[in-house]
């Protein structure tokens, strides 16, 4: 009896340790497919890259939004996202290679700047995924993103005609380009539809790394009498809202309406009046989410205020009244209705 006793407990522990084993073969495949941020094991082998333009990841503007998107990308759906920052054009070719000699499944260029550099990078690799932000590259292998940046501008105008109380508002670009000048075009169509006697001071800054530039240019506007300033000029831009802050810690009360982000959250409540954000962030997400599927196409893409991707920031009711907010909401519906044509140029 106590041999067979014995003989049980041996045969007892045999099956648990091969029971045992079976479950930890299990859960090491569930790990597998699960993958360090909540991806699957297939997931985890797409890479995404991401080039900036000259004024760098920390921009506080769409090259920021850009990779903030790439990040929220990687940690819900396990992607590898990398960024190469570009210190001058000459930095764009090379910086766009490396990711695709890498075979990164996408390779994002932003800014309009990195357009001529995509389009040679995607002709000598055609079986190669690539997409631009702000720019039209045409190649069947380049999915490029562009916005209505003058319909948003328009609507950021119409606050800053209604709000100005020394009827001069001012507006600070970067580089002198189309895309730039659809932002003044519409933020003057804007102004001027609900303060026809407002004067617009125009000053660019030739740089969207300069912040210094951005500062001596926002400058020069206050000192001419205008009290609002709209800024499409990257990180130069942040040049704008530190001239405003110093003035504001002198007893100067003048505002600064942000661009592509709410920049509210970064420079505050006490300056920036309202932001027109561009949802770089979520185009991003939309077309690498087509890499991960499998549904990745080449050709251009438009976002408008019809599809939300472009509007005032959330957090514009804090410094806007609601009379004006409402009256933003009216003419964005005409604009959505084609009743009003924003110029872009």
């Amino acid at each position: 009896m106590k041999k067979l006793f014995s003989m049980s407990l041996v045969m007892l522990l045999a099956i648990s340790v091969i029971l045992a084993g079976c479950g930890n073969k299990n859960q090491g495949a569930s790990n597998a497919n699960g993958g360090e941020a909540g991806g699957s094991a297939k997931t985890s082998n797409i890479q995404l890259g991401m080039v900036t333009d000259v004024g760098g990841v920390n921009d506080k503007s769409f090259n920021q939004s850009a990779w903030e998107a790439l990040q929220a990308i990687q940690k819900e759906s396990g992607v590898k996202a990398k960024y190469l920052q570009s210190k001058s054009d000459q930095d764009y070719i090379p910086n766009l290679n490396q990711f695709v000699k890498g075979d990164f499944n996408l390779t994002w260029g932003i800014g309009f700047n990195l357009a001529n550099a995509i389009g040679q990078v995607a002709k000598d690799n055609p079986n190669k995924n690539l997409a631009i932000i702000d720019s039209v590259v045409d190649a069947p292998n380049v999915k490029s993103v562009v916005f209505a940046e003058n319909e948003g501008s328009f609507l950021v105008g119409v606050v800053a005609g209604k709000l100005t109380k020394t009827n001069k508002v001012g507006f600070v670009g970067g580089q002198d380009s189309p895309l730039i000048k659809r932002f003044e075009k519409g933020f003057e169509a804007g102004v001027k539809a609900v303060n026809p006697k407002a004067q617009l001071i125009v000053n660019y800054t030739g740089a969207f790394d300069k912040p210094d530039l951005g500062k001596a240019a926002a400058a020069t506007i206050y000192n001419d009498g205008a009290d609002i300033i709209f800024h499409a000029a990257g990180g130069s831009g942040t040049g704008v809202f530190n001239e405003a802050l110093a003035r504001k810690q002198q007893g100067q009360q003048v505002w600064v309406i942000g661009v592509d982000k709410d920049q509210s959250l970064e420079f505050g409540d006490g300056v920036t009046l309202t932001s027109m954000v561009k949802r770089v962030d979520e185009a991003v997400k939309r077309v690498s989410q087509e890499v991960i599927d499998g549904k990745f196409k080449g050709g251009v893409e438009t976002l408008a205020l019809k599809d939300n991707g472009i509007g005032l920031a959330d957090t514009s009711s804090k410094n806007v009244p609601k009379d004006v907010l409402d009256l933003v909401e009216q003419y964005k519906q005409k604009i959505i209705k084609g009743e009003i044509k924003v110029p872009s140029k």
